[in-house]
């Protein structure tokens, strides 16, 4: 581990300066704190501003980049205007990341940063990520892969760098909740962003609702799941989803899971499986 850590801050000080796109996870915060600690203000921290990411998150992106002492700029993005994305094809993704590595290609730009850097991890390379091709199209270098860094080294490294980030749960663009072929809209993403937002407050750690129009499935942890079902709590959850459209709330009892929006195909060693 420490020989990759060695080889990520060998890569990083051949690129001399970098725009990373940052949105607060452990991945891109201990890219930007390695980035940071070798660069250091040659090093510029970038985070989108869409309805598809929640709101929390910017703010909490923000405060760690002021924690870190790294320059933090914010960059709208507009993919609902697309209507490929709106749509939600199976390459939803694609479009999403299209829009946002091309707006950070304008700032490093401006900013005459040489390179835009991601904080896809090792482990990426093993699930379905059209955005991935996006990178690969606008130039975008993804270090912790190339340094062969998978997600619980990076948690350990983190841990051991005392960043506040080491343990937080996964996250991912709310557009993930939704199934393909859903339209997806501002109102919707809205409503999945509070309903999530509401069920975090109450203690649960891990959390996905999963849009299905006027059904809200509720992913916890197993572990979990009695805190959402247990008898003061339940009424109230199923009080604040219905007040935010949802007509039916339920829990599904296979747990959280990444991508449980994602099409399988049955009888094929081929699983697409993504969407966190």
């Amino acid at each position: 581990m420490k020989r990759k850590l060695n080889h990520l801050k060998e890569i990083l000080a051949e690129m001399e300066s970098a725009l990373i796109a940052y949105s607060g996870g452990v991945d891109s915060t201990f890219l930007l704190k390695v980035a940071h600690d070798v660069l250091g203000d040659k090093v510029v921290a970038a985070t989108a501003l869409s309805p598809a990411y929640p709101f929390t998150e910017m703010e909490n992106a923000k405060e760690m980049a002021e924690i870190l002492g790294v320059r933090h700029v914010t960059i709208a993005t507009d993919e609902l205007s697309n209507p490929i994305f709106a749509s939600n094809p199976l390459d939803r993704c694609y479009w999403c990341k299209k829009e946002l590595f091309s707006e950070l290609a304008v700032r490093a730009g401006k900013y005459h940063l040489n390179y835009i850097l991601d904080g896809s991890n090792n482990d990426d390379t093993n699930d379905f990520r059209p955005g991935m091709k996006a990178a690969k199209e606008c130039g975008v270098r993804s270090p912790l892969q190339e340094a062969g860094l998978g997600k619980e080294e990076i948690r350990l490294l983190s841990r051991k760098m005392r960043l506040k980030t080491w343990n937080k749960p996964a996250l991912a663009c709310l557009a993930s909740r939704f199934p393909y072929g859903m339209a997806i809209t501002e109102e919707r993403l809205r409503m999945v962003d509070e309903a999530e937002e509401y069920l975090r407050s109450l203690g649960i750690t891990q959390v996905r609702v999963r849009h299905h129009g006027s059904i809200a499935r509720i992913e916890v942890p197993v572990a979990e799941m009695g805190k959402v079902i247990q008898k003061k709590l339940r009424p109230k959850v199923i009080y604040k989803l219905n007040g935010l459209g949802y007509r039916y709330v339920t829990i599904d009892i296979e747990g959280y899971r990444t991508g449980s929006m994602n099409p399988i195909e049955q009888g094929s060693a081929s699983h697409v499986r993504a969407g966190k």
